[in-house]
């Protein structure tokens, strides 16, 4: 009888996904590669690993690496949209992003996979209309919240301004890890926020 250190082992199965719990998977692993290793660490063997899925299922869902990039960004930015409370539609100054510092601590990765792939469009500017188109997203809905808020209506530029604070807040709890800081910063901003409404209802 053979020594059992000899017999080899059989791998364990793996779990099988149905069409759309694979493809977040491989979303969410994608936005992990590019986060820890930045784009060029982003191959499909790399995703696949990450997801603990087979090399062609990625293939099978995305077929470039293009195409999966682009679909990255986009689940990370809808993802981010959903989490942070940017329109949480109530027209109400303490509800405005009122879960940003903690949707940065319990997800770092699908920022800093935003981050990365600011960066990277310097380098490669075919990137740039799409991350443009998707961060529009963005745009749009922090100007459409600051409607609610103030009777006086919201512009582009004054949505940019908000949005551009709030995305510093959040690279900032990225690389010091102080979410207190981002809630009182936070604050700040709606009393900035509550100040523009009662002027605007007082014209």
């Amino acid at each position: 009888m053979a020594d059992s250190a000899e017999i080899p082992q059989a791998r364990p199965p793996r779990k099988r996904m149905n069409y759309g719990e694979g493809r977040e998977a491989l979303l969410n692993a994608a936005v992990r590669v590019v986060a820890r290793g930045g784009l060029r660490k982003l191959t499909y063997r790399a995703v696949a690993a990450e997801a603990g899925a087979a090399h062609g299922l990625v293939v099978h869902h995305f077929g470039s690496r293009d195409a999966l990039v682009a679909a990255a960004l986009a689940h990370s930015i809808r993802t981010s949209l959903r989490t942070s409370a940017v329109e949480p539609g109530t027209g109400d100054p303490a509800d405005f992003s009122a879960g940003l510092s903690a949707m940065v601590t319990a997800d770092p990765d699908i920022q800093a996979f935003q981050y990365e792939l600011l960066l990277e469009s310097r380098r490669r500017p075919e990137l740039l209309p799409q991350i443009r188109e998707l961060y529009d997203e963005y745009f749009e809905a922090t100007e459409r919240e600051l409607a609610r808020i103030s009777s006086d209506g919201a512009d582009r530029p004054l949505a940019r301004l908000v949005f551009a604070a709030l995305e510093g807040l959040v690279l900032h709890q990225l690389v010091f890890d102080e979410p207190e800081v981002t809630d009182a910063a936070l604050e700040e901003l709606r009393s900035l926020l509550r100040l523009r409404r009662a002027e605007g209802d007082g014209d």
